[in-house]
C-alpha cells in the first residue's frame, strides 16, 4: 500500500481545501480555462449563464459555472512557470489524490486545461492582432532541472539546438501540447511554437536600465530552425503547462492573443479586443 503523502508535502487548509488554490475537489470542472491576470477571470465568466462558485486566494482566482449549459472553471495563475508548477500540482491533487486519506486515487482523472493569454510574435508574417495556438512549448527557464520526463527525439534535439544557438549553460526543455485540444481549438488559428521566457524584460531582450546578457535573443530565437520546426512567439507560461501536463497526465493547450510583433515593432491599438476575440473563440469551441 502506498504511504500517505505527508502533511508537509501536500498542505491542506483547516476547511479541507488545498493550500494555495483554496479549492476542494467539487469546486472545479473537468474543462478548465486559465489566465495569468486575475482580472481576466471575470472577463471570461461575464459570458457565463450562471456562476456557482467564486474563490480568491493570492493571485489564484477561480470561478466555476456554466456556458451554454457546459460546466467550466476559469482560474488565474499569475505569471511565470513557478506559478504554473504550484497551480498544476495542486490542481492535479484535487482530482487524483484523496485529500482525507492523502493517498493517490486508484483511477486517474485527466483534466482539459486551456491557457488563454497574451503573447508577442517573433515572426514578421504573424502580425499583432493574430490568434495563435501553440503546438509546442519551449521553456527557457530551469523548471525541468528539478523533474524527469520522457521526451521525443525531436523535443530533445530542439532543446540542445537552442542551447547552442543562445550559448547558454543549460538546455531549454521542449514539450508538445495536447493534440486533441489543438484539433478542437486550433481551427482558424495560426499554429505555432511558443518560447516561454523566465521574465518580461531581460529574458525577452528588453532594455530599460539593465542591459540584457543576450540583447539579440529575439533574432536568435526567430532564426532557429530544425527541420520544419520554427519558433513563432513568446510568453511566460506555456512550456510549464506542457511539461507538467505530460508528467501528470492532463491535456494542456496554450492559446495566444498576439498583441505585439517584436520584429516589426508594432503593438495593437486595442489589446482588449484581441483578447476578447480569443475568449469567445475558446468558449465556443471548448
Amino acid at each position: 500500500m502506498t504511504n500517505p503523502i505527508p502533511a508537509s508535502e501536500l498542505i491542506i487548509n483547516p476547511d479541507g481545501s488545498i493550500y494555495h488554490l483554496h479549492l476542494k475537489p467539487e469546486d472545479i470542472a473537468q474543462d478548465i480555462i486559465t489566465v495569468g491576470d486575475p482580472d481576466r477571470v471575470k472577463a471570461i465568466t461575464q459570458h457565463f449563464d450562471h456562476i456557482e462558485l467564486k474563490v480568491s486566494k493570492r493571485e489564484f482566482v477561480t470561478h466555476t459555472g456554466t456556458y451554454k449549459g457546459k460546466r467550466l472553471t476559469v482560474m488565474s495563475t499569475g505569471m511565470g512557470t513557478d506559478n504554473i508548477e504550484i497551480f498544476m500540482t495542486e490542481l492535479d491533487a484535487l482530482v487524483n489524490v484523496d485529500l482525507q486519506t492523502r493517498l493517490p486515487k486508484s483511477e486517474h482523472t485527466s483534466l482539459n486545461i486551456v491557457r488563454v493569454g497574451t503573447s508577442g510574435s517573433m515572426q514578421a508574417n504573424i502580425p499583432a492582432g493574430s490568434l495563435l495556438a501553440s503546438a509546442y512549448g519551449v521553456g527557457l527557464d530551469t523548471l525541468m532541472t528539478f523533474y524527469s520526463a520522457e521526451q521525443s527525439d525531436l523535443e530533445k534535439a530542439i532543446g540542445e539546438g537552442l542551447k547552442e544557438k543562445l550559448n547558454i549553460p543549460f538546455a531549454p526543455y521542449c514539450f508538445e501540447g495536447s493534440k486533441s485540444l489543438l484539433e478542437k481549438l486550433g481551427k482558424s488559428l495560426v499554429i505555432g511554437n511558443t518560447a516561454t521566457c523566465p521574465g518580461f524584460f531581460g529574458p525577452q531582450g528588453r532594455q530599460v536600465r539593465l542591459k540584457p546578457a543576450i540583447p539579440d535573443i529575439i533574432e536568435r530565437l526567430s532564426s532557429f530552425k530544425l527541420n520544419e520546426f520554427q519558433l513563432t512567439n513568446f510568453e511566460m507560461e506555456t512550456a510549464g503547462y506542457y511539461a507538467l501536463g505530460r508528467m501528470l497526465g492532463h491535456e494542456a493547450l496554450s492559446l495566444n492573443a498576439i498583441v505585439a510583433n517584436r520584429v516589426t515593432h508594432e503593438f495593437v491599438d486595442n489589446p482588449t479586443e484581441v483578447v476578447d476575440r480569443l475568449i469567445l473563440h475558446t468558449l465556443n469551441n471548448i
